[in-house]
């Protein structure tokens, strides 16, 4: 079987101690977590953890998918190929102010990347870029010898291509229960 990298969906409600638990199920199978991200879900109360993992075999994201959804206070678990979302990170750069000063080379490499200046201040300057890694990861490595001060990257946000919304999935959990 060939391994792919894979993103999951977690729901769930916004319990304390429900991210450890998450995690150790990754960390239980020796699965390292490339990223991760949580944030609120279109169902109010419902929490949305964004998980990415390199380089398995479905058989095993099956797997652990199964196990997530065994979870207390877990509602619901997707996983999906690359192919199966849109996704972005964020990234942002904080550089020495001289490298962006009018007609610099620093301001050319912005604007080439589509990157944004977010703030202007005495010695330095911080820039925003949005897009797949290797689009924040191409900009860091053309702004590094212009003086990198500070660099952070967010963990990916994705959107599912499939059409099903949580909410139906929920509906559909909550009709089983009754029967």
């Amino acid at each position: 079987m060939s391994k792919e990298n894979f993103t999951f969906a977690v729901f769930s409600e916004n319990k304390a101690g429900l991210l450890q638990r998450v995690v150790s199920g990754f960390t239980r199978r020796k699965i390292n977590i490339e990223s991760l991200t949580v944030s609120e879900s279109e169902v109010p109360g419902i929490h949305r953890y964004t998980i990415v993992v390199e380089g398995l075999d479905e058989a095993l994201v099956k797997k652990v998918c199964t196990a997530l959804e065994k979870q207390v206070d877990v509602q619901k678990a997707f996983y999906y190929r690359e192919s199966d979302i849109i996704y972005r990170e964020i990234a942002m750069y904080k550089v020495r102010a001289e490298s962006m000063k009018e007609g610099s080379p620093g301001l050319a490499i912005v604007d080439k990347h589509h990157a944004r200046i977010l703030s202007v201040e005495e010695g330095f300057t911080v820039i925003q870029k949005t897009g797949r890694r290797e689009a924040t990861q191409a900009l860091f490595v053309e702004l590094e010898p212009h003086g990198i001060l500070e660099f952070v990257r967010s963990g990916r946000i994705a959107i599912s291509r499939p059409m099903k919304q949580l909410k139906t999935y929920l509906d559909e959990l909550a009709l089983a229960s009754t029967h």
